[in-house]
């Protein structure tokens, strides 16, 4: 093997294993390696040859992880270093730039998107988004941690933003031994929420304290097109967060909310964002276990016209699968069961390891293990600030339907 001169380390795969690499597959696990060669420390410039010595792509080492490496390169004379790093980010904000809709002036209906999304954007375990004049960085990678004051310095030039704030994700806290504080330091402390807009409804993010890097934005035009089911409707929300799904849903003609959620911090703000955008729909905020509280809501008859379920990933790791399918059907045939004749489900999964297949499957099992009949109506997914890499399978960890139940 011989690797570029800036490299530090290289692998060479086993036999047979390196088409899906050089077809453009950012992650390498640790069983596709037949032998490491330099110094494989993390974060180490690494070389990736295929069995036979031929060079296939360049990336970050992650020696004792069982993402052994993360690919950023198939050009073998691109170095690995801040430039790439910084050319890399310019590409993924033009890109955003370019979408139709997307603005940080003061006359924008949303100013809140993802600037950057990790493996889609060739930037494997970085995260950026931006809220109004606020950057929310997520390191998702030990590897990237020398190259993180460059990506901070750079990400400050970037017009209109006032400040950035760095976090690390909390798996890697404890598997790349990543120090947060460390992190954090090269960022700016919040004291206050920043105030955001999304499809015209204003919600205050708590970038120190929120899910993600705050709000799942992720959500933004599936909120929109719920809405757009919600217009004289009894709404049920499970899983509601800080009151997205419902404020839309209020603010698009529904009579009445309940929403279920463990947290009662975001339960408050829920509460908080309709009075900030000014809605008198009734809206009732409860701190639950959603299963429980469908059990309940079951047993004792009530009926909604529209249920949304956006819960937590169920699934971490393939070892979840079938566990994590099981709970989905089982909050989903629960769902079902609350509807009322001629009601809207909305339904979503977040976890990475559900295909759109298996999704469509579980809501089959539901549908059959409820006795109604069910139409999808709606195949609901990411929004354009949240791309799919074509030959990574795993970005298109968003997948969600809208269900009619005939009446």
């Amino acid at each position: 093997m011989n690797a570029n001169p800036s490299s530090t380390a290289a692998v060479r795969l086993g036999h047979g294993r390196e088409k899906p690499f050089a077809q453009g597959q950012p992650w390498i696990f640790s069983g596709a390696i037949e032998k490491w060669e330099g110094a494989p420390a993390v974060g180490a410039v690494t070389d990736v040859f295929a069995a036979n010595g031929a060079w296939l792509a360049r990336g970050l080492a992650q020696p004792q992880a069982a993402l052994a490496v993360r690919l950023y390169t198939w050009q073998r004379e691109q170095p690995l270093d801040d430039a790439f790093f910084a050319a890399a980010i310019a590409r993924a904000v033009a890109a955003r730039c370019a979408l139709p809709g997307y603005g940080a002036g003061p006359d924008a209906a949303t100013n809140a998107w993802r600037l950057v999304f990790s493996e889609a954007d060739g930037l494997s375990g970085l995260i950026v988004d931006r809220y109004a004049d606020v950057l929310a960085v997520q390191i998702g990678a030990a590897a990237l941690a020398p190259y993180a004051p460059a990506i901070v310095a750079g990400l400050r030039q970037l017009p209109g933003v006032r400040a950035v704030r760095v976090t690390v994700a909390e798996d890697e806290v404890a598997r790349g031994g990543l120090a947060p504080e460390a992190f954090a330091a090269l960022g700016d402390t919040l004291a206050q929420p920043v105030r955001i807009r999304e499809n015209g409804l204003l919600f205050d993010v708590d970038l120190a304290g929120g899910q993600k890097t705050g709000f799942f934005l992720d959500q933004r035009d599936n909120r929109r097109r719920v809405a757009a089911w919600a217009r004289g409707r009894r709404v049920l929300s499970g899983y509601c967060y800080t009151g997205a799904f419902e404020v839309a849903a209020a603010a698009a003609g529904a009579v009445d909310i309940l929403g279920y959620d463990r947290s009662a911090p975001a339960l408050e703000q829920a509460q908080a964002h309709h009075r900030l955008n000014n809605l008198n729909v009734p809206a009732t905020y409860e701190r639950a276990d959603v299963p429980e509280a469908l059990r309940r809501l079951r047993d004792a008859g009530r009926q909604f016209d529209l249920i949304v379920l956006d819960p937590p990933k169920f699934v971490l790791n393939r070892a979840q699968k079938d566990k994590g399918l099981r709970a989905y059907k089982d909050i989903n045939l629960l769902a079902l069961k609350l509807l009322a004749p001629g009601g809207v489900l909305a339904t979503f999964s977040c976890s990475g390891q559900v295909t759109p297949a298996d999704f469509r499957m579980m809501l089959g099992w539901a549908a059959a293990d409820a006795r109604r009949g069910v139409q999808i109506v709606e195949t609901l997914g990411q929004p354009p600030d949240h791309p799919v890499l074509a030959v990574f399978p795993d970005s298109e960890y968003l997948k969600g339907a809208i269900c009619r139940v005939p009446s």
